[in-house]
């Protein structure tokens, strides 16, 4: 459905108890993405958000 940009995994027992380890996972991803980002218009970055928001409110009925 396009909720979900990326899944980062969490450190054994969970990332509230090992909030250190949480972060390390989380650290490059995050740099990764505001790299990426960085380096769109920011005209580009806005309509992809608007976009993406507009499509999480649309429900489908099944078949």
């Amino acid at each position: 459905m396009g909720l979900v940009d990326e899944i980062v995994p969490e450190p054994p027992g969970g990332a509230h108890a090992d909030h250190q380890a949480a972060a390390a996972l989380l650290a490059p991803v995050l740099q990764r993405c505001l790299a990426e980002a960085a380096k769109l218009p920011v005209n580009d970055l806005l309509e992809r958000r608007y976009q993406k928001f507009r499509q999480m409110a649309q429900f489908f009925q099944g078949e």
